[in-house]
């Protein structure tokens, strides 16, 4: 019902953001009339900009407000060259990008068509109210000042007010238009939406571009993070396992040297070459845990989020209904994600419980963690999630996070894949 009481407004609130958007396209043709000349070349790129910005307002509403999503069908532009030969390139790139003159067709077929779309619903509704008015008191005072007018069928002349068929008539017809209005509002917003996706969506070449400069983001991304953690790799075996048995292979060289002149003190050093051999191994198979746990590798994803929660210093409970595994790659990039927003609770939330729920769904492995924590989690804000947004979107994945100010904290991620192997029975 809510839905339906709130469509009509949004519809003339479309309505009404094509006066703006009318006049941006006013300057938009004025500019290119002009593109003949240098000037014309020189203002272009701002022109498109600022039309874009209007036509991103109608998208994010659209988005919002329907069922239908819209991106942004823009091609990638070309990299900041300074001087009049960059200026070229960026002008070049803008005239020749498709999504340039769907962005013009709309502003200026949008006026017509948003009156029987969208905007419909709304004035049905305001015509209504108005028809009431009329019945109630209006009609009376146009009658009255000699004024003539109709309303729908009905004459609104002197001695309406006097008239109970015509004020009766009146109310019926006002009550139908309300009631219509209503009724057709989130059809007409959607049939808006498509016809939005339709001239503002992403065409196939764009789709093409996009896609590709996501892919060349995500791989550079993945690249950097395979280089971080080697680097990681290699520090934590300089620093610990390296050190350690460095040491140990001097203790053996003096304990060598000890055996015949000084018994005790070999033994003492033996003793200390052993425990240092127990602290490489431990440090060794905490680095191999850090890179592939077993408990992943011979259990899932589900089995080894459970591990992580039996360690968690806060209480964690965790639901996995998984029919099969995930891909070993996609298993392993959504592990150490849940892992590193389990860390992140553990440090900043102030909870004291988390739940993890994992499903496969549509093609989609998703992954919920929430904490009852005091929120105010952004993705800017140094928690580390937009790291575990960067290592998702290597596969696609997508990160959402819901955290209000007094919590909870919801961190929803979906990865599409494929499941590759049965679902691991306990031994």
């Amino acid at each position: 019902m809510q839905l339906h009481v709130r469509a009509p407004w949004r519809g003339l609130a479309f309505w009404l953001l094509g006066i703006p958007a009318m006049l941006t396209g006013a300057w938009f043709l004025t500019v290119v009339s002009m593109i003949s000349s240098f000037l014309g070349v020189l203002l272009f790129p701002s022109a498109v900009m600022l039309l874009r910005t209007q036509l991103d307002a109608y998208r994010s509403r659209i988005n919002n407000w329907t069922d239908v999503h819209i991106e942004r069908p823009y091609l990638p532009e070309p990299e900041y060259e300074p001087g009049f030969q960059g200026m070229m390139k960026r002008f070049v790139r803008l005239i020749t990008d498709p999504a340039t003159w769907r962005d013009y067709l709309w502003v200026v077929a949008d006026p017509i068509v948003v009156l029987f779309t969208a905007a419909l619903p709304g004035l049905l509704v305001l015509y209504g109210l108005w028809g009431i008015a009329v019945a109630t008191f209006a009609g009376g005072l146009i009658g009255h000042y000699g004024g003539s007018d109709w309303y729908a069928y009905i004459p609104i002349t002197e001695g309406y007010d006097q008239d109970v068929s015509r004020i009766v008539s009146t109310l019926i017809i006002a009550v139908f238009c309300i009631a219509a209005g209503l009724l057709i509002g989130p059809k007409m917003m959607n049939v808006y939406g498509r016809w939005g996706r339709f001239i503002l969506g992403p065409t196939k070449k764009s789709e093409l571009a996009l896609r590709v400069r996501h892919l060349t983001e995500t791989r550079s991304e993945a690249v950097d993070a395979s280089a971080a953690e080697l680097r990681r790799i290699e520090r934590d075996l300089h620093d610990g396992a390296q050190a350690r048995l460095v040491a140990m292979g001097m203790s053996l060289g003096a304990i060598e040297h000890l055996l015949d002149k000084d018994p005790e003190k070999a033994r003492i050093l033996l003793a200390e070459a052993r425990e240092s051999s127990a602290k490489a191994l431990h440090e060794l198979r905490d680095l191999v845990r850090g890179i592939h746990p077993p408990v992943l590798a011979d259990r899932g994803i589900g089995d080894a989020v459970k591990a992580l929660a039996l360690d968690h210093p806060l209480r964690v409970e965790v639901d996995a209904d998984l029919p099969a595994r995930p891909e070993p790659p996609v298993e392993s990039a959504a592990y150490f994600a849940v892992s590193e927003i389990l860390t992140n609770a553990a440090k900043h939330s102030g909870a004291s419980r988390i739940w993890v729920d994992m499903r496969y769904e549509h093609g989609m492995l998703r992954i919920t963690v929430t904490d009852d924590g005091h929120g105010g989690a952004t993705l800017d804000g140094g928690t580390g999630l937009r790291g575990i947004e960067r290592r998702i979107g290597t596969f696609d994945g997508v990160l959402a996070l819901n955290s209000p100010v007094g919590g909870p904290t919801i961190v929803t991620m979906e990865l599409p894949c494929a499941l590759s192997s049965p679902k691991t029975s306990p031994s």
